[in-house]
C-alpha cells in the first residue's frame, strides 16, 4: 500500500468518528447552558383545613411592565378566546384538588379535583368558576363543564402583586380563605369544610 493510499484509508475512518466526536460535544454543551426560566412558571398553593387537604395548581404570569394593561377590556387577558372568562393563571389549566367535601362561597364541591376559572365581566365583582373538567390547557373553557360559580370579594393589595398569586389560608376549625391576587386585584372567597 503506498503512503498516499494508506492516508487516504485513514482519513476516511477517522473524519466520520472526528465528526461524532464534534457532535457528542455540542450537545453536551447545549446540556451546560443554563435555561432561562418559564415566563410563567409553576405553582403551588395548599393547606390542611379540618384535616383535610385542599391544593392549588397553577402557573404564574408577571405583570412585566404591563400594570394597569391586564384586566381591562383592551388589556391581556381580553385577548383569551373566552374572554371575559379568564383561566386564572397561565399555560395549563389552574386546577383545585380537595381531598374533602367543600363549600367555597356558596358552592358545595365534592371531594375531588377541578379547574378554576374566573368571570371577570364586571370588574368590581368577580365570579370564581368551579369547572369538572381537568386535564385540558387553560384556555379550552367549556360552560357546560361547570360545577358552579360563586361570588369573589374584591379588594385592593397594599402594592402591586408582580407574581400572580394563590393562597389557601387557613382560619381556625373548619374555615379558610382562597385568593387570587395579580397586578392591583385580589379577589377571595370563604371555604368551609364538611
Amino acid at each position: 500500500m503506498t503512503r498516499r493510499v494508506f492516508w487516504r484509508v485513514a482519513c476516511a475512518q477517522i473524519l466520520p468518528c472526528a465528526g461524532l466526536l464534534a457532535l457528542c460535544a455540542a450537545g453536551v454543551m447545549a446540556q451546560q447552558q443554563p435555561k432561562k426560566p418559564p415566563l410563567s412558571p409553576p405553582e403551588t398553593a395548599s393547606a390542611t383545613i379540618g384535616g383535610k387537604s385542599i391544593t392549588i395548581t397553577y402557573s404564574s404570569p408577571r405583570v412585566r411592565g404591563r400594570a394597569g394593561k391586564i384586566f381591562t377590556k383592551d388589556g391581556l387577558i381580553s385577548h383569551d378566546p373566552h374572554y371575559p372568562v379568564w383561566r386564572a393563571g397561565a399555560n395549563s389549566a389552574t386546577t383545585l384538588k380537595t381531598d374533602g367535601d367543600l363549600t367555597i362561597g356558596d358552592l358545595d364541591v365534592p371531594a375531588g379535583t377541578y379547574t378554576l376559572f374566573v368571570d371577570i365581566s364586571d370588574p368590581a365583582n368577580w365570579t370564581l368558576i368551579v369547572n369538572k373538567k381537568t386535564g385540558e390547557w387553560g384556555l379550552a373553557y367549556d360552560g357546560t363543564q361547570d360545577l358552579g360559580k360563586t361570588p369573589m370579594t374584591m379588594s385592593t393589595p397594599p402594592s402591586l402583586v408582580e407574581d400572580l398569586t394563590y393562597t389557601i389560608s387557613d382560619d381556625g376549625g373548619d374555615k379558610g380563605t382562597l385568593t387570587l391576587a395579580w397586578e392591583n386585584v385580589s379577589a377571595s372567597v370563604p371555604i368551609t369544610v364538611h
